[in-house]
């Protein structure tokens, strides 16, 4: 505590060395908007927006601070009129003032500051590390000294602060906040990271910053989140220099005019600007923040609050179609119980079947992400591991052409899902069910065309335990970035009617996915691959492994291999082709890209199912992928090399699926 008292006593003074007049330095950032979208967000987020900023910084003793922005470019990578906060578009001087605010107020506002008067009665200090910085002719002892508030019902910040044991200075700051103090409801978390650099062998003045916002929509449920990141690098501090006082008259933060901004002689192309990680799905550094605020407060303190409200993950539990129920409607509720308790309910009505599907689920959720789920439903599911289409593309084919690529199966039963958070750095969740299965038959028409038989699913009673494991997003070597996900299954099965009524037999299933990215310049490398494995002897049809459709087998007809063994690798390589201007309006301009992914797909089928279309071993296509409406919507045509036929396919990209 006395360590403590001597920064709030520093920062008091003149929130700088008693040396120090004044400074001047330049800032370089970047500011990126990314979208991401799909229930808990497993997939990385999109770049919608970035942008990259020069800001003049200047300071005065005792605390005067001037910022001017002097130069400034965006791309629009997808459409949004995003408008960020004036205070994003600078950085952070002197670690902040005695009071805390972020986003102009508007997303945390009144906290205040651990190293303030008021602060020292509010917050509980501990140190918990310790470090040594060298220089040429001076060793400096930093402390870290964590921080979390004696009431977090309050508006607090949770964190850390690395204080110079000689004198107090603040060296670096990490901060995340309260649920108190987070004034938009729609607002997950904010995070920030200040880190100081040493100047002339003595003033700890500003190098490097980091903040992230993540915000996350709460209509209907629907699972979109927007998340702003900024990177700051300070350079080229000159200190006691002469800087003239009308220097530091109106507002802190000023610009020069749109037309000035767009002379600045920035280095490379705007893209080239943005860190390289901020594309993936987690910065390490801020999650770092994230989980030791989650160590030093309760999870609840952290956690967004939820009320009750709809609860439509996609557009297909809204409506959808496909020859087993035809034309189908569905909605559902959920309502938060406080304490990280939550239930909720879905129901979906067909109009061909005329029959009611329910789902009823219970959960308990830390705000990490671990807890405990139970469920019961009565609802339908689909064989195979690989999802071929998207639920609109597939209601829009099914219903105008009778092309349905869902081979579904009725399932009743009760689910228990244990959700044991990250480890190892993938997620992981033990699921066990007790299943009742039973094939469908068709209840529909399509417009033009016919629908194929249903799916011939063996009736029985399942009772199956999964462990399953997902490693979003991240950096590989040579610059690529790799995401691996999978699962193992053991189940005992009891047959309940034809040739096999009660017979009883236990079966394993192995799944693994894996997808790798590598640029090249301007063109990317894109590796997927697909393996499934049936264990034991019998197992029932919905349980086999099936390939072929768009991703799985693209020029070969859906599921047109089955067995107990099978893999599946795609080669493609995208390369930019050329842009097509598109006007947006309040928007703006941007060049929307059309880029070209020709590829070639292996699948191996080591023993052929019952009722497989072809025989085992290796089938090949090769086909043409175009990606349009910004990297949104794909154009595909393939041609089986081995028994396949020419396909033409159109969907919106993966990225996109959870919410369709």
């Amino acid at each position: 505590m006395g360590l403590v008292d001597l920064a709030i006593a520093r920062r008091a003074a003149q929130l700088a060395d008693t040396g120090l007049a004044n400074f001047h330095a330049t800032a370089h950032g970047s500011l990126t908007f990314l979208a991401q979208l799909g229930e808990g967000f497993p997939d990385p987020p999109k770049v919608v927006r970035t942008d990259e900023l020069a800001v003049e910084v200047y300071w005065r003793a005792p605390n005067e601070s001037k910022q001017r922005i002097v130069g400034r470019r965006d791309t629009l990578l997808l459409p949004t009129d995003i408008q960020y906060h004036r205070d994003h578009l600078a950085i952070v001087q002197n670690n902040f003032p005695s009071i805390i605010r972020l986003g102009d107020g508007d997303e945390v506002r009144d906290v205040p500051h651990p190293l303030s008067a008021l602060g020292r009665a509010l917050y509980d200090f501990a140190v918990t590390d310790s470090l040594t910085i060298k220089t040429n002719d001076r060793t400096f002892d930093v402390v870290m000294v964590s921080v979390r508030p004696k009431d977090v019902t309050k508006p607090r910040a949770v964190g850390a602060v690395y204080l110079d044991r000689a004198n107090g200075s603040v060296v670096r700051m990490t901060f995340s906040f309260t649920r108190a103090a987070l004034k938009d409801d729609q607002l997950e978390d904010v995070s920030i990271i200040l880190e100081s650099g040493l100047v002339d062998g003595r003033f700890w003045l500003p190098r490097r910053q980091e903040i992230e916002i993540r915000r996350t929509g709460s209509w209907l449920q629907f699972p979109a989140r927007g998340i702003i990141r900024g990177r700051w690098e300070i350079c080229c501090v000159q200190v006691n220099a002469d800087l003239g006082t009308p220097l530091f008259q109106g507002p802190e933060i000023v610009s020069l005019s749109p037309d000035a901004l767009k002379k600045y002689p920035f280095k490379g192309s705007v893209l080239d600007a943005m860190p390289g990680d901020v594309k993936l799905g987690e910065n390490d550094d801020v999650r770092r923040v994230q989980d030791e605020a989650r160590a030093l407060v309760r999870a609840d303190a952290l956690a967004r609050v939820q009320r009750t409200a709809l609860s439509i993950p996609s557009i297909s539990d809204i409506v959808r179609m496909n020859r087993v129920e035809g034309l189908a409607f569905g909605a559902g509720l959920m309502r938060s119980l406080g304490s990280g308790f939550s239930a909720g309910a879905q129901v979906r009505f067909g109009t061909g079947d005329h029959a009611f599907k329910e789902s009823l689920t219970a959960a308990w959720n830390r705000a990490s992400g671990a807890g405990v789920s139970l469920g019961a439903h009565d609802n339908f599911r689909s064989a195979g591991d690989v999802q071929e289409v998207s639920g609109l593309r597939n209601t829009i084919a099914a219903q105008e052409f009778g092309s349905d690529m869902s081979d579904e199966f009725r399932s009743r039963g009760l689910t228990l899902g244990i959700d044991a958070g990250e480890l190892f750095g993938a997620r992981w969740k033990l699921t066990l069910d007790r299943d009742q299965q039973s094939p469908l038959a068709v209840h529909a028409k399509p417009v033009s065309g016919a629908f194929q038989p249903a799916f011939a699913a063996d009736s029985l009673t399942e009772w199956r335990a999964t462990l399953s494991a997902r490693h979003a997003r991240s950096d590989a070597p040579l610059g690529s970035t790799l995401q691996l996900s999978g699962s193992v299954s053991a189940a005992r099965a009891h047959f309940d009617a034809a040739a096999r009524a009660g017979m009883e037999l236990w079966t394993g299933r192995v799944v693994g996915a894996a997808q790798f990215e590598r640029p090249f310049g301007t063109d990317h490398l894109v590796l997927e691959t697909n393996a499934s494995a049936v264990l034991g002897a019998g197992a029932p049809a919905q349980d086999l492994v099936y390939f072929g459709g768009p991703i799985s087998g693209p020029g070969y007809g859906y599921h047109q291999f089955s067995g107990t063994v099978g893999i599946g690798e795609r080669v493609e390589w995208r390369h930019p082709a050329f842009d097509i201007p598109v006007p947006l309006g309040r928007f703006g301009a941007l060049a929307m890209p059309v880029t070209l992914a020709p590829f070639v797909q292996g699948i191996w089928i080591g023993s052929s199912g019952p009722n497989a279309a072809v025989s085992a071993g290796w089938h090949d296509s090769v086909g043409l992928g175009v990606l349009t409406l910004f990297d949104a919507l794909r154009f595909d045509i393939a041609r089986g090399v081995r028994g396949g036929r020419w396909t033409f396919a159109v969907d919106f990209t993966r990225d996109f699926w959870r919410i369709l």
